[in-house]
């Protein structure tokens, strides 16, 4: 079926079931209010652009998609590719090759290519998953040691030995101040694994820094003010060597934003013992990608961690996902101008835990016990990922992942172990 789910999630809704959606909803804005800024940062883009993402794209993942208590909006695994993308075509490329990518979203739905996740090997994702946590560990180093680099390579060969180089310049306030975080997020989350312990440690870090004018940079110091409204919604120039060029970043896109989501909805589906609908996902996959890239936002998609906050914060309908969209946007409107005290080396600590959670460790043991085959294919993907181009990892990984499911031809596709990211 292609029936967005909140259709018949509503057909007997009740007050009860609104207090539960509600208050869900607002905790998992306060976890998904700093990672929204500190995703944008690291992809290169500008911070206020990961507020509408999680804003314009979380609504319209919530309203029309498959599965009762998704979560959309950016994630760690799209840093790499916009980064990229920003790197070799410009934001306006970007935006370009999101709207593109929303549009091949909606063709998977219509066509129901959702139902063919289950053929993509799980040692592909599982390896470009690893590779791109890395990378994105790699490129906080910076932000966490306070290193003063005006210019970090792309290339992750290159981008050791300039970190490396520019070691003397790091400072024992940032470096004190991330590692304080790191250890504040994992210490409330085993203490207190309900409440929103991402933005009471990054809060608590960004207020030190103010009370003792510590020497750390900050999102206002670096990027601006934040704008406490969003953007006019506008059509991204298209050209027809434009689209040409940006054809494959967009097929990519469109990929991890389809991967990414039906992960996140079976992982749900696993807890709450539903079931999402695929198709009605892709779709919705596809109207919240259009819509972020109409009003300037990076690409979205459904973030598994925020999902699951959700779910153990008691959201039971597609109702807590439109009140967490809301939520960050009234905190945009009514107070944007504190979020740019934010610290940069605590939102470096956030998205190093963020990339560890993401390399699902537990697993890493799991994986050795796996056919040769499997491990030869996770570990290239991984290799691919990190030092040539994740469109290659992926392009690559998917063709001898198939290739070797050609070989047991006549077997039905293995059950998949979901992640847990």
């Amino acid at each position: 079926m292609r029936l967005p789910k909140i259709v018949t999630t509503l057909q007997d809704y009740s007050l009860r079931l609104f207090w539960a959606d509600f208050t869900a909803g607002i905790t998992v804005a306060m976890v998904a209010l700093p990672l929204s800024l500190a995703i944008a940062i690291a992809s290169g883009a500008d911070p206020a652009t990961g507020l509408v993402t999680a804003i314009v794209g979380g609504f319209f993942i919530s309203l029309l998609g498959g599965s009762r208590v998704q979560i959309g909006g950016p994630t760690g695994a799209f840093i790499v590719v916009v980064y990229g993308v920003i790197a070799d075509y410009g934001y306006d490329g970007l935006v370009l090759a999101t709207f593109m990518a929303g549009l091949m979203l909606l063709v998977a739905g219509y066509f129901r290519i959702g139902n063919l996740i289950r053929y993509v090997p799980e040692p592909v994702v599982n390896g470009f998953t690893i590779g791109i946590a890395v990378i994105i560990a790699s490129s906080q180093i910076k932000d966490f040691f306070g290193l003063r680099l005006a210019d970090v390579p792309a290339d992750f060969l290159d981008k050791l030995p300039a970190l490396w180089g520019a070691r003397d310049t790091a400072t024992l306030a940032a470096f004190g101040l991330g590692l304080a975080t790191l250890l504040l997020i994992v210490l409330l989350r085993r203490l207190f694994p309900k409440f929103p312990g991402l933005i009471i440690a990054v809060g608590a870090a960004s207020l030190t820094v103010v009370l003792l004018q510590l020497p750390v940079e900050t999102i206002s110091s670096r990027f601006g003010a934040l704008p406490n409204s969003l953007p006019v919604p506008s059509l991204p120039e298209i050209s027809v060597d434009r689209v040409v060029e940006l054809f494959p970043s967009a097929l990519v896109i469109a990929f991890l934003a389809g991967v990414e989501s039906l992960l996140s909805a079976m992982v749900a589906d696993r807890i709450i013992e539903g079931k999402h609908r695929p198709n009605a996902e892709m779709l919705a996959q596809g109207t919240a990608n259009l819509a972020s890239s109409l009003f300037g936002g990076l690409p979205a998609t459904g973030a598994i961690a925020r999902t699951a906050t959700n779910i153990r914060a008691g959201g039971k309908t597609p109702v807590a996902g439109l009140v967490h969209a809301v939520t960050i946007l009234l905190v945009m409107l009514v107070a944007a101008p504190l979020a740019g005290y934010l610290a940069l080396p605590a939102m470096a600590a956030l998205l190093m835990l963020t990339a560890w959670a993401m390399s699902e460790p537990h697993k890493w043991k799991g994986y050795l016990a796996t056919s040769i085959s499997d491990r030869l294919l996770l570990a290239t993907t991984l290799i691919l990922t990190v030092l040539v181009d994740l469109t290659v990892a992926i392009g690559v990984g998917v063709a001898i992942g198939l290739a070797l499911r050609l070989r047991d031809r006549g077997k039905p596709p293995e059950d998949w172990s979901m992640p847990e990211r």
